[in-house]
């Protein structure tokens, strides 16, 4: 706050309703240190009330794993109609990078993100979804078959991550990985978005950049992973 009264050379009370406005509205919030952060919303809306907390926590996350890996990171959750809704980024810093529109469409079966959640949903709103989607075309690499998609989704189960390799748009991977309750259940996705070529040059670093960022996360929202996890990673 102190910050933004010294750049804006705002009076005090100016500057604290302000900011409560903003936050209200969903368009900044304060972390564990009270310091405000801008945040950017899908489809203009405030967080939802759960939302915000996991926003706050993964952030600084988020920020790291851009640095280290020079790619951009994307937090994203998943309603009980499969909708997948972005709530955070940060963008790469190299010149050449990918990006998207926080409120862009996202087709969940052909994305890493969007299969990512689908895969720890549970069985009964998996089946629903596939059940009515329309496994469309996007590029000469998307997955339309059915029985090739359950067994990718069972596979990022056991995997424990997801990869989507120029299926939704050519030229540009995908690696998710999911992030856990203190409970131990799935409540969002870490992804990281890159171009296929760096995508090819690093493939298992990225991988486990993502895995071991949102694994942090998870600790860091009070998941504690269990002996028979530990082997399985």
């Amino acid at each position: 706050m102190s910050q933004i009264i010294r750049e804006l050379s705002l009076p005090k009370s100016s500057a604290h309703g302000l900011l409560q406005t903003l936050a209200a509205r969903g368009h900044l919030m304060q972390d564990a240190n009270g310091r405000y952060v801008l945040v950017e919303t899908s489809h203009g809306f405030p967080f939802r009330q759960h939302e915000e907390p996991l926003v706050v926590t993964a952030r600084p996350f988020m920020e790291r794993l851009r640095d280290r890996s020079g790619e951009t990171v994307l937090l994203s959750t998943m309603n009980a109609h499969c909708e997948v809704r972005r709530l955070a980024k940060c963008v790469s810093n190299e010149p050449i990078r990918y990006d998207v529109n926080m409120d862009a469409a996202i087709a969940p079966y052909c994305t890493a993100t969007g299969r990512l959640l689908l895969a720890h949903a549970h069985p009964d709103v998996r089946e629903d979804y596939l059940s009515r989607v329309q496994l469309l075309t996007y590029t000469r690499y998307t997955v339309t078959d059915l029985q090739q998609l359950r067994r990718l989704l069972e596979k990022i189960r056991a995997d424990g991550y997801a990869v989507n390799d120029q299926e939704f748009v050519t030229g540009s991977t995908g690696v998710a990985a999911p992030i856990r309750d203190r409970e131990g259940t799935v409540i969002a996705a870490l992804n990281l978005g890159t171009l296929t070529s760096r995508f090819l040059d690093k493939r298992e670093l990225l991988i486990l950049m993502v895995r071991s960022f949102a694994h942090d996360i998870s600790r860091a929202l009070g998941y504690r992973i269990t002996r028979d996890e530990d082997r399985d990673e």
